[in-house]
């Protein structure tokens, strides 16, 4: 999956938005809208806490900083003389511990801070625009964006990400 980003003026045309997709058979469970604090969003299908925040981003990179972390350490252990015998099965232990670790502790941080990805939509989000973001395979980009801009020529397409995790 990608998600598609589109930056709208106002509330009306974030809800007219909202509709065209739903009409054009994309699930609402796949839109995502965030406003500044404070805005109601009405019926409008809001953006949750892992959309918001950089949890899965963090959970990520702590994975696998944390399992080569894990797997550095179990190879050192295996070539010093410490007087332990290690073999595969605990360097695989060992990389493990590391991931589950590097995970958590990743995870605790990106819980706290916003997301980096949507670090750019800040400004235009606390002046008051509305961002829609959009999940969906990779074949329907370019009819959803046609459609959406085609109705919608106030509307600013602002991309598609490169990475998402569904």
């Amino acid at each position: 999956m990608k998600r598609i980003y589109f930056l709208a003026p106002d509330i009306n045309i974030t809800q007219n938005i909202v509709n065209d997709l739903l009409s054009a058979d994309i699930e609402e469970r796949h839109i995502h809208v965030i406003g500044k604090p404070g805005s109601h969003l009405e019926a409008l299908p809001e953006a949750t806490f892992l959309q918001k925040s950089d949890f899965i981003p963090a959970l990520e990179q702590g994975l696998l900083l944390g399992a080569a972390t894990g797997l550095f350490c179990g190879l050192v252990a295996l070539i010093l003389p410490m007087g332990l015998v290690l073999g595969g099965g605990a360097v695989l232990a060992i990389s493990t511990v590391g991931a589950g670790l590097g995970s958590f502790s990743a995870t605790l941080v990106g819980i706290s801070a916003d997301s980096r990805r949507l670090k750019q939509f800040d400004d235009a989000i606390k002046n008051g625009e509305f961002l829609v973001m959009i999940d969906m395979e990779e074949d329907q980009i370019e009819k959803i964006k046609t459609i959406i801009v085609m109705h919608h020529p106030e509307v600013d397409f602002e991309g598609v990400e490169p990475h998402f995790f569904a």
